[in-house]
């Protein structure tokens, strides 16, 4: 493992080069990898580790859109396209990445194929954390691992694709083979990783759920709500309210702090911005902390979990979720987005060629 230094935190992580994907390949030799589902993770992980040379097959229901993009990916029915269970059967190592309700669903099927010596893989910590909930309880006899990549899907196969990797956290729930820090490490580095750093299943589903009810998403899409609003009501024009607002944090800011940190960002910034920037950020951290701590209270409580497993349980629940974001769609916010995007440069050529 390389050492990396987090201010005066130490902090072991693992990376391609004391683990290259040669290596990882070699551990692998003799497993057939197993990737149920094809919704959000499953196509990213699949196909990366399937040009990175493992064995590796898809379960999907049939005749299913995911069925159906899996072709269209080139799997093959019937050569590495399998249906769920037979895939389960044929698996050595089953990346169970179907959604939280779907696995919860599935469970008893994938139990009944989980023979001594495999390995049962997840990208989130939610069926084993919350098993009093879910019903996901793993036989003794398997190693239950985790490698929960941290972004979608589609950027872990965007980013392979660039020749760049997407960070990854991993974790072992259950070695009962010896072999499941080898295995978990090896399908790390398989699916993409740029580096591999340590947690466990609980710490990985409370950082998960905080994060996307927070800052990565649901504090996210407030704050740029609140700002807009504010601005709107002030006289502001769309146009003017969602650049301030989204367009030039996603399309100018970020992009410098992902670079060099948020003090490059302040750096690159006039000294107008530097210092109101300075003065109100404790004011904004000083007022958001309390919902943080509120909100990780009922993530660890198992709240959260407890409203996700009823709100999937019900009939309509794809119905209100599209209405749900069918009016975030159609707010003035996000059509003004919808609008600013085509206004893009880059877009241009291609919409004057269409004209």
């Amino acid at each position: 493992m390389a050492k990396l230094k987090f201010g005066n935190v130490e902090e072991e992580v693992v990376t391609r080069e004391e683990f290259p994907l040669e290596k990882a390949v070699e551990v692998l030799k003799d497993e057939t990898i197993a990737i149920l589902g094809y919704g959000v993770q499953g196509p990213g992980q699949a196909l990366n580790l399937k040009d990175n040379g493992f064995n590796v097959i898809v379960g999907q229901r049939k005749d299913s859109k995911t069925w159906e993009k899996a072709v269209a990916d080139g799997w093959v029915p019937g050569k590495d396209l399998f249906e769920l269970e037979e895939a389960c059967e044929r698996g050595t190592i089953l990346q169970y990445l179907l959604s939280d309700a779907g696995q919860i669903a599935l469970w008893p099927t994938v139990k009944k194929h989980l023979t001594a010596g495999k390995a049962l893989y997840f990208s989130h910590g939610f069926g084993v954390t919350f098993n009093e909930q879910t019903g996901i309880v793993p036989p003794k006899d398997v190693d239950v691992i985790l490698v929960a990549p941290k972004g979608s899907g589609t950027s872990l196969r965007r980013l392979f694709l660039e020749g760049k990797g997407l960070n990854s956290s991993y974790a072992i729930y259950q070695d009962a083979t010896g072999r499941a820090y080898e295995r978990v490490v090896a399908l790390g580095i398989g699916v993409g990783s740029g580096y591999l750093f340590q947690t466990d299943f609980k710490k990985e589903v409370y950082s998960d759920l905080t994060g996307e009810r927070g800052i990565l998403m649901g504090a996210l899409a407030g704050m740029f709500e609140a700002q807009y609003q504010v601005l709107r009501e002030n006289g502001h024009s769309p146009s003017e309210a969602f650049n301030e607002t989204v367009e030039e944090l996603t399309q100018s800011l970020m992009p410098l702090v992902a670079e060099n940190g948020m003090d490059w960002m302040y750096a690159n910034c006039s000294t107008t911005a530097q210092r109101g920037a300075l003065d109100w950020r404790h004011r904004f951290r000083d007022a958001a902390l309390p919902v943080f701590k509120q909100l990780y209270e009922s993530v660890s409580s198992g709240n959260e979990a407890r409203i996700t497993i009823e709100a999937n349980r019900q009939s309509d629940y794809r119905v209100k979720l599209e209405e749900e974001l069918k009016e975030m769609r159609e707010s003035e916010l996000w059509q003004a987005g919808a609008t600013v995007r085509q206004l893009r440069p880059e877009r241009q050529p291609q919409e004057d060629t269409v004209n």
